[in-house]
């Protein structure tokens, strides 16, 4: 097993950043490896740091301003060569139909509810790390 993976966390809103953090915690589930957290708050620095490379999943808040996760992630599908899975945050369960439009891999509801969010990232570390082995 690797010893961490990478998780790239897209929200304009620091509280967010950190609802995901404590969701996530060291490792999401006990055959995943522990993970380390890239934050970003603005569409540049998501468009950065996957140029440089090395994200495994990323974790977008659709209700982020001015650029929402659910554009974002349709775009980085769009323009990232090899894309890593995207587990988008919304903001109420009827906007999932949004999360298919916006080609993500998996979606949860704001506030962040620990055990569902663990278990959908480590689905997605799951998914990356075999297609990478």
């Amino acid at each position: 097993m690797r010893p961490t993976a990478t998780v790239l966390v897209y929200s304009d809103d620091a509280n967010t950043r950190e609802q995901v953090r404590l969701a996530a915690g060291r490792r999401p589930a006990a055959d995943v490896p522990q993970v380390a957290f890239l934050e970003c708050a603005t569409l540049p620095a998501v468009l950065d740091a996957l140029d440089r490379g090395g994200v495994d999943v990323c974790v977008l808040d659709g209700e982020s301003v001015p650029a929402g996760g659910m554009g974002v992630c349709r775009q980085i599908k769009d323009e990232v060569f090899a894309c890593p899975p995207v587990l988008l945050l919304i903001g109420r369960p009827q906007d999932a139909w949004l999360a298919t439009w916006s080609r993500a891999d998996a979606a949860v509801t704001l506030p962040v509810e620990p055990v569902g969010f663990a278990d959908a990232l480590a689905s997605l570390l799951r998914r990356r790390l075999a297609v990478g082995a």
